[in-house]
């Protein structure tokens, strides 16, 4: 016959195993939720530039209340520059800054020299804000986003 204790235990085992895998469940992966050639729809016009220039290679903005981060670059049609991961560089409260990955470009390949952008969208991560500043960077390029 098996104790109270031990269906107990049982119980309270699976109860936390049932936990840590909600939990995990909940947390944004770090691959692109989706890209797609050209620029994001804006929400309320919100997206700033660093600079203040529109001749930049790197955009960014939030999406859906700041769920979503929207990279845009820009170059060449036949041959994007896609973000294939998002990593948190500095947390929240000490710089706030990601960094989008890129694979390295196919040197064989042939591109047109067009100029045209190419959206990339992330779940933003959990360790950054939109309550403060955040610092995108991809390769050589940084942009800053407002606050949302």
């Amino acid at each position: 016959m098996v104790s109270s204790t031990g269906i107990r235990r049982a119980s309270l085992a699976a109860a936390a195993l049932a936990s840590v895998f909600l939990l995990s469940a909940c947390a944004p992966g770090t691959s692109p939720v989706e890209n797609f050639p050209g620029l994001p729809e804006a929400e309320h016009g919100e997206s700033g530039h660093e600079t203040g220039g529109d001749e930049s290679a790197l955009q960014a903005q939030w999406l859906e209340l700041g769920g979503k981060l929207a990279v845009t670059t820009f170059g060449s049609s036949t041959c994007p520059v896609v973000g294939t991961d998002i990593k948190v560089l500095k947390p929240a409260g000490e710089g706030n800054t990601v960094e989008i990955v890129v694979p390295e470009p196919d040197a064989t390949t042939p591109c047109t020299m067009d100029y045209v952008p190419h959206t990339t969208v992330f779940w933003t991560p959990m360790n950054v804000t939109t309550t403060e500043k955040l610092t995108v960077l991809l390769g050589d390029e940084k942009f800053v986003l407002p606050i949302k």
